[in-house]
């Protein structure tokens, strides 16, 4: 999420004062979870409700790509590589650069998984098709500014609109990389069983939502080009600062409206869901986890005001959250035997941030990423304040 996210959120908070704009009617509460895109099969999973089924899609894809491998004279199946990619808004040049050094670096791998929340969600197709892409990736963090994502509403917005920016900047941003091309290379990759998955959250139904982009891509035509630029757009949409993104759907052929914003209120990082067990069929996997923000929020002076207070209480409760998914992802990866790798923004990278999507310290962040990785970077094998692990030692 924005650092800005912050302050802005109470300022809204206090200054809402039952307004309200129109919209279609919301799926009923207790069928929530059962509406559909019309149209796209497997477009989406609800967690926790939908883990069946989405351990079905895991098991299909291990099936396409058993088949494509069979194809290139292949038998066995290689090792599985995972990539999630965190939220962090700008701070998303640092997996952008990240990716740019691990591709000069010659050891980055082509991932069978990549998953992405909000900024995360943004890096996540160029990452998912590969070093072809990383020119692209590069020009998106390191030529954009405040400009290229919003454009500010009058204050009045808090109480008489949906947020107080608006993204018509970003969608365009989105519009141009997200074309057609790119979304037929998608549906190919997802013909090989390789999953790209983006989440959401369905602030009406109270869940994370978990949208099978491939799949999407796979149904094509226009229909699937828009609605993966609005996925995207709402996994960065933060709440209240910039503006939901809404979703027709169908229930028994009625139509509904579901709203959804920025994944990362519910989550900073996901691998796959506790719910989806991987089977033990001798098949190595291996995941990479980027965080595209600090372990821990930078000390600093916090001023005697309402607004810096809850700001900064707010800023330390995020950080907290994704420490949290750091763990949830370890555990889950314990237990089905998957090796895990995780980086982040380290305490070395000493810029001053001086605001939002400043051209000058993205570009450092990229940098410093690129340098990371093209060196030879070292990945940590816990999350932080665990001990080595006998799978660590085991690896090293």
């Amino acid at each position: 999420m924005s650092k800005s996210f912050l302050s802005i959120l109470l300022v809204f908070s206090m200054l809402l004062v039952g307004c309200e704009t129109s919209r279609v009617d919301p799926v009923p509460e207790k069928v929530a979870v059962r509406a559909v895109i019309p149209g796209i099969a497997n477009a989406r999973y609800f967690v926790p409700n939908d883990s069946e089924r989405l351990a079905e899609e895991y098991d299909r894809s291990a099936v396409r790509e058993l088949e494509y491998y069979k194809k290139t004279a292949h038998r066995d199946l290689p090792t599985a590589y995972f990539l999630a990619l965190s939220g962090g808004a700008d701070d998303g040049a640092y997996g952008a650069g990240f990716l740019n050094g691990w591709t000069e670096a010659g050891t980055r791998p082509q991932f069978k998984l990549v998953t992405g929340i909000s900024t995360g969600a943004l890096i996540a197709p160029f990452a998912f098709l590969g070093p072809s892409y990383d020119a692209e990736l590069k020009e998106v963090f390191t030529t954009i500014n405040a400009d290229s994502v919003f454009k500010k509403r009058f204050i009045t917005a808090a109480v008489t609109d949906d947020a107080l920016a608006n993204t018509a900047p970003l969608f365009a941003l989105i519009s141009k990389h997200l074309n057609d091309e790119m979304v037929s290379r998608i549906a190919a990759e997802y013909d090989k069983g390789r999953l790209l998955l983006i989440m959401t959250t369905d602030l009406d139904a109270a869940k994370a939502v978990i949208w099978n982009i491939g799949a999407i891509a796979k149904h094509g035509g226009p229909e699937a080009v828009e609605t993966i630029r609005k996925v995207l757009l709402a996994s960065a949409a933060i709440p209240a600062a910039f503006p939901p993104v809404m979703f027709n759907v169908e229930y028994n052929g009625k139509p509904y409206q579901e709203m959804h914003v920025d994944g990362g209120a519910v989550a900073q990082s996901f691998l796959y869901t506790p719910g989806v067990h991987l089977k033990q069929n001798g098949r190595k996997r291996v995941a990479y986890i980027v965080r595209n923000s600090r372990l821990a929020p930078t000390p600093e002076k916090v001023d005697k005001q309402t607004i810096s207070i809850a700001g900064r209480a707010i800023s330390l409760l995020i950080g907290s959250s994704g420490i949290g998914d750091m763990y949830r992802m370890y555990a889950n990866t314990q237990r089905d035997h998957v090796d895990y790798n995780l980086t982040y923004i380290g305490t070395d990278f000493t810029e001053p941030y001086p605001g939002m999507f400043d051209q000058t310290y993205m570009r450092k962040l990229f940098d410093y990423g690129y340098k990371k990785a093209r060196s030879g970077h070292s990945w940590d094998k816990a999350p932080p304040g665990l001990l080595k692990t006998p799978m660590e030692t085991a690896s090293r």
